[in-house]
This record gives structure tokens, sequence and C-alpha cells, in this order.
């Protein structure tokens, strides 16, 4: 039985103020991450991380009184969305190490647009030929964001792409996941996924831990805090708003992340970039009012 939502004006505008924290809490989170990576191995920056995710959320549930082993952690949707979560973790945080932020925010953007095309597919929603027209032109600007036939063309990239696929497959695993998991017990294992993905990318690396830097620890510890924040406040956002009123504030999350881009790690913005996110963004937009009418 799904959870009931309310309808009313205050609590959609609630519920978009939480989706707009929660979209500040993860871009801070990648750019904490991608400090991290700069010093620390990849594999070692998701066991940390991860490991603290699983510590906070553990103890977030055992304060409420929420017991972590429930049969329904082994279902199958459970199952397919720790695989998604270990897959687009890995390759996102790859993304954000190896390649510029702001582009890996940017192809991030595309998730509810590839989320709507699989919903169709796997879950036989109906999206007709508009909304099929859409999500073309989004993944169009996927495309001038990668530039692969450009001369600037970065290969590093293609792991945005991959994140973004693995995130997508996650959300729509979420949809039938069961409803009796508790945003706490979702967090503890969907953190315990990122362990999972460090330890094989360190297996598979080869590369030995070492003593983080002050930096680096810091980084860490400031990734681990926002990133259980933003995950908490999205799980809030979801479930005090209409899901087609606050799901459009996730865009928040690219004029922050390109903000963070720039500023932080001065990268620059050009026009095929800039040209490339605002097709996302309408794209992703346009199916979501459509989808609202239909």
């Amino acid at each position: 039985m799904a959870p009931v939502i309310k309808t009313d004006p205050r609590s959609n505008v609630i519920g978009a103020l939480w989706m707009v924290a929660a979209m500040i809490g993860f871009a801070i989170e990648d750019m904490f991450l991608k400090v991290a990576s700069q010093t620390v191995p990849i594999g070692q920056v998701l066991v940390i991380f991860g490991a603290g995710g699983v510590i906070l959320f553990a103890i977030t549930a055992r304060v409420r009184g929420e017991p972590l082993r429930n049969p329904q952690i082994l279902s199958r949707p459970m199952i397919v969305r720790a695989c998604f979560e270990v897959f687009g973790r890995l390759f996102y945080v790859l993304a954000i190490a190896l390649s510029t932020l702001s582009s890996a925010t940017a192809i991030l953007q595309a998730t509810p647009i590839v989320v709507v095309a699989g919903a169709a597919v796997f879950f036989g929603e109906k999206v007709g030929m508009r909304r099929w027209s859409a999500i073309f032109v989004g993944l169009i600007g996927v495309m001038i964001v990668l530039r692969p036939t450009a001369s600037s063309f970065d290969v590093f990239s293609i792991f945005a792409v991959l994140g973004m696929l693995g995130f997508a497959g996650r959300d729509l695993a979420t949809r039938a996941a069961p409803v009796s998991l508790t945003t706490s017990v979702l967090g503890v294992y969907g953190f315990l996924a990122i362990v999972v993905a460090g330890l094989l990318y360190s297996l598979w690396e080869g590369t030995p831990f070492i003593v983080p830097t002050y930096i680096a620890s810091g980084a860490l510890g400031g990734a681990i805090i926002w990133g259980v924040l933003a995950y908490s406040g999205l799980m809030r956002a979801m479930r005090v708003g209409e899901v087609s009123v606050v799901t459009p504030f996730r865009y928040s999350r690219l004029l922050v992340g390109l903000g963070f881009g720039v500023l932080v790690f001065n990268e620059t913005l050009d026009a095929a970039t800039l040209i490339g996110c605002g097709l996302i963004v309408a794209s992703g937009l346009y199916i979501l009012a459509r989808g609202r009418r239909v």
C-alpha cells in the first residue's frame, strides 16, 4: 500500500524547499569527494565515504527503533537496486575525480529523462510521442556536453554517462522496492553498496590505502555529513509534496555544481556545455510537465 502524500500548496512548497536543500547538499558532497580524490585513492575514498554513511544511518535507525534486519532486504528489487547503486556510484565518483565537475554534474541531470524511458520499457508506463521526442532532445543535450567528435573530448566523461545510467537503474529499482523499508534502512544498505564498490575497485586497481592528509580527511568527513543530509532531505522531499511538483527542483543541483566547478576548481564553461545543459533541463522539465497533464 503506497504512503499517503499531502498535496496541498503548503506541503508542495515545503517539499520543493527540501528538494533544493538536498540538491545543494549533493553538490557540496561532490565537491568534497573531488577534493579528497586528488590525494586519496578512489577506491579508498569510496570505502571511507560509504562506511561513514552506513554508521550515521545505522545510528539513526537505532535511535528510531527501526530494525536493520528485514527479510525484504533480500528481495529481488533490493538486490537489483544494490547492483545499480554499486555501478552508478563507482563510475560517477570516477567521473568527478578524473573529469571536470561541471560536465559530470551536467550529464547527471539526464537521470530523470532516462528514468522516464526506463519506466516505459520496463514498467509499461504510457509515454507518448511528445515525451519520447523530449527524451531524444535530452540525449542530444548529453551528446553536446560530451562532444565525442571534438578535439576537446574528455574520455573520462564517459564515466559520468555510466554513472548516470546506474543511478537511473537504481531509481527504477527503488520504485519497486518494498514500502516497509524506511529511509534510514535504505540509507544503510545504499551506502553499504558504496563500500562494496570501493573494495571492488581497489582490488581491481591494486592501489594500497594510505593515511589521508588533514585536508583530505576533512573533505571526506564533509562528504559523509553532507551526503547523509542530502539523502535524507531527498527522501523527505519525495514524501512531503507531490512528485510531479518537487522533482523539477532536482535541477538546482546543476547550478550549484557548475558554480563549484568554476569557483573552486577553475573550470571553464563554453557555449557547447551551456547549450547541452539547457537542452537537458528543458527536456526534463517538459517531460515532467507533460506527464502531469497526461
